[in-house]
């Protein structure tokens, strides 16, 4: 087996294992932590077969941004590992029914499908090309997003401070 196959399955192993965490951990940090190790390891999966400005987009704004709010607010929310849930196995025979119905269907049409295979291109950086259309092609969108996306920012400024009385 080439390294690269090697190194592949360990990480997609890693990140199928952080990812059970996330859905059987009872701890709410555990799963957070779980979360973050499966983000990191689809980022290194988007790495790893070329597309290199996903994984960093990926990077910055799940595990960078969302995951770390997360975490600050488990984290800030006071008494939270108090909170008991009584009924925990409610769903849990229909989910199995469910994911088990999923996978034969995911089996069924990967096995009936006719798969094209050549052989593997080196992977080019993607990164030049998105950087070039959002600068030239895709410009005047570009600058809507970011203006759209300040103007939520400083709504959460203004909705999120607290009022001084004098």
């Amino acid at each position: 087996m080439p390294i690269t196959a090697a190194v592949f399955y360990l990480v997609a192993t890693f990140t199928i294992v952080c990812a059970l965490g996330v859905a059987l951990s009872n701890n709410v940090m555990y799963s957070a932590f779980s979360l973050m190790g499966t983000l990191l390891g689809v980022v290194q999966l988007l790495v790893y077969v070329g597309a290199d400005f996903l994984g960093v987009v990926q990077l910055l704004v799940y595990v960078g941004g969302i995951l770390v709010l997360t975490i600050f607010a488990v984290m800030l929310t006071h008494r939270i590992a108090d909170v008991h849930v009584s009924n925990r196995a409610v769903g849990r025979p229909l989910a199995v029914v469910l994911v088990a119905g999923v996978l034969w269907w995911m089996i069924r049409v990967g096995t009936a499908a006719s798969w094209v295979t050549k052989a593997p291109a080196a992977p080019t950086p993607t990164t030049y090309g998105v950087g070039t259309a959002f600068l030239t092609d895709y410009v005047l969108p570009y600058e809507i997003a970011s203006i759209v996306l300040l103007v939520a920012l400083i709504g959460a400024v203004v909705v999120s401070r607290k009022e001084i009385r004098g």
